[in-house]
């Protein structure tokens, strides 16, 4: 299984995926017709990647979901707070409100969440 990872095409046709999966492959080349402006042979190019990385299946030409949108973003954020903040959140957040403080709105959110984890 490669990396998973996503450049910017491939982001948009995962998201194609994500919001109508599960689907055809027939219905997915028209979809990228119509979205990507795509001919048939890219769309299945792409698609053999994505199924490689373990992100998506086909079966009998039917396009399905292995990793969920959601939780393919949390492995890519876990990722990056461990190559870049050697695994630590509080200085990933110190480093981002550096730059960009966070609204009330924001504080408040973030605070139900740790209450949220405090309690499991």
């Amino acid at each position: 299984m490669e990396e998973r990872k996503l450049g910017l095409v491939e982001g948009k046709f995962a998201d194609l995926i994500w919001r109508h999966a599960p689907l055809t492959t027939k219905q997915l080349v028209v979809l990228c017709e119509r979205e990507l402006n795509w001919k048939r042979t890219t769309t299945y190019t792409v698609l053999k990647k994505l199924c490689t990385q373990g992100i998506f299946r086909t079966e009998d030409s039917l396009v399905t979901v292995v990793i969920t949108k959601e939780d393919f973003h949390a492995m890519q954020s876990e990722k990056f707070v461990e190559e870049t903040f050697e695994g630590s959140l509080p200085a990933f957040i110190a480093a981002f409100a550096s730059r960009k403080k966070p609204s009330e709105a924001e504080l408040a959110e973030i605070r139900k969440l740790l209450d949220a984890f405090s309690e499991e």
